[in-house]
């Protein structure tokens, strides 16, 4: 994730606005998954939510309509998290994998991690899911493995431990 501050400078070189872009790398797939999520957001689950705040009215008195509440509640966080993915929509960038030796966003790479053989691929942030074995390049063991290739070795720092990462494989 990288910051670019862009100033806008009038004639009489006054500074007219200025802002911080927050730039995000993705492989075409991560991408992919938030414009799908958006879609999904912007069309199925906005009709849902519209449906329970119809139905929570019809209810009555709206001060004191629990069910009313809770479903403006969604809809705010409807909107939070659809404002979330169109700011990352369009402040993304796509990384294509370059013909790179070296360890890259969108390389799947085979590590001995303490000695255990491990696999991972190398994602955007909000792509990340250690549960997947995604982890993110800007995480700590993620910009440690930037641009390593095979063979390469070195010590991390795992919580309060100290263990030994040797590059496997890079794909």
């Amino acid at each position: 994730m990288y910051r670019i501050l862009v100033i806008l400078i009038c004639e009489d070189n006054r500074v007219r606005s200025a802002h911080t872009i927050v730039v995000q790398y993705f492989t075409k797939q991560g991408l992919q998954k938030l414009k799908d999520e958006l879609h999904y957001l912007k069309t199925d689950k906005n009709k849902e939510i519209v449906k329970l705040i119809a139905e929570a009215a019809a209810f009555g008195d709206l001060k004191e309509n629990s069910a009313y509440h809770d479903a403006r509640d969604k809809m705010s966080f409807l909107r939070m998290r659809i404002a979330e993915l169109e700011g990352a929509i369009n402040e993304a960038v796509i990384k294509e994998k370059e013909e790179t030796d070296g360890i890259q966003i969108g390389s799947e790479i085979v590590i001995l991690f303490d000695g255990e053989k491990q696999n991972y691929q190398m994602v955007s942030p909000s792509e990340a899911n250690i549960l997947q074995n995604k982890i993110s390049y800007h995480s700590p063991l993620g910009q440690r493995l930037m641009g390593k290739k095979i063979g390469d070795e070195f010590d991390f720092q795992a919580g309060n431990k100290k263990v030994k990462i040797k590059i496997i494989e890079v794909k």
